[in-house]
């Protein structure tokens, strides 16, 4: 997919670098906050989170616990403690809330590492077609679900990146960068958005929680879109722009319902019309001007 200008121009031409990248430096920041929390009780002795992104403890007191990790551990045998089931419930009602592949966007250390690689693509001009089905990570989910009923181990935590960094945090990556290297080459070479879009069964877990999520995004002036496909190339799942952004007869309005939309605000960054904003699911779905569909 190409577009008619460099990416992000119109954008920055119009409201300047900052508000053009406003979402992108936020989730950097958010990011790189959250890693500063996790370092600051080892290496500084300030222990405001204690844990990893799989169960941890908020200022001694709140208790958050992966759903994802938790669902895997039960299904293995392991009966969870009451701190961790709440913990469970904290972390679901959050992403109920503001999405859950916010996680993915905000949260997940992979991502800095898929965003790379994304944005290599753009400057190196590789797009091409997917050769995998964006399906293949719920069917990897299901996988990684029944396995632990057979086997009482929870397998893919053998191999899950986010584990990985976070082991790698406090004991040293090892072999860790190995896999680290393998998913940002198979993004950048094999499948464009290959690993977060197409594969990764926590990413996959996570969007179901979207379909309760109350923040969306939504193209609620698509009527003036330009059709310079600047949104498509930056977001890391295009295929939920086309309807809400066209008007196409699956759209039930601007709204994007997708369950993988991951609430990065991308679209609302690159967009020099102003056609997207992040809003809830109670403003509305329907916009003034109906595009028809390409």
């Amino acid at each position: 997919m190409k577009t008619k200008h460099p990416l992000g121009c119109a954008a920055i031409n119009k409201k300047g670098w900052i508000l053009a990248n406003r979402f992108l430096l936020l989730r950097r920041f958010v990011q790189l906050m959250i890693l500063s929390a996790f370092l600051l009780g080892p290496l500084a002795g300030i222990w405001i989170i204690q844990g990893n992104l799989s169960a941890s403890l908020l200022l001694g007191v709140v208790p958050f616990t992966d759903p994802f990790i938790l669902g895997q551990s039960m299904l293995s045998g392991h009966l969870p403690q009451f701190q961790a089931v709440l913990g469970m419930l904290i972390v679901v009602l959050f992403y109920a809330l503001v999405g859950g592949r916010v996680f993915c966007s905000w949260v997940c250390p992979v991502n800095l590492l898929t965003d790379a690689a994304a944005w290599c693509r753009r400057k190196l001009n590789f797009r091409k077609e997917s050769v995998i089905s964006n399906q293949w990570r719920y069917w990897i989910l299901a996988m990684v679900m029944i396995l632990p009923l057979f086997t009482g181990v929870m397998s893919w935590e053998l191999v899950n990146p986010v584990s990985a960094f976070n082991r790698g945090l406090f004991f040293g990556m090892g072999l860790g960068w190995i896999l680290f290297l393998m998913i940002f080459l198979f993004d950048l070479l094999a499948v464009e958005n290959g690993w977060c879009g197409h594969l990764c069964p926590m990413g996959a877990f996570y969007s179901l929680i979207n379909c309760i999520s109350l923040i969306k995004v939504s193209a609620v002036k698509r009527d003036k879109c330009t059709d310079c496909l600047d949104c498509f190339a930056v977001c890391p799942e295009p295929e939920i722009l086309k309807d809400p952004v066209h008007g196409g007869k699956h759209a039930i309005g601007p709204l994007i319902t997708g369950l993988t939309c991951t609430n990065c605000g991308r679209c609302v960054d690159v967009c020099g019309e102003n056609v997207f904003e992040i809003t809830t699911v109670f403003s509305g779905k329907t916009s003034t001007v109906q595009k028809v569909e390409k």
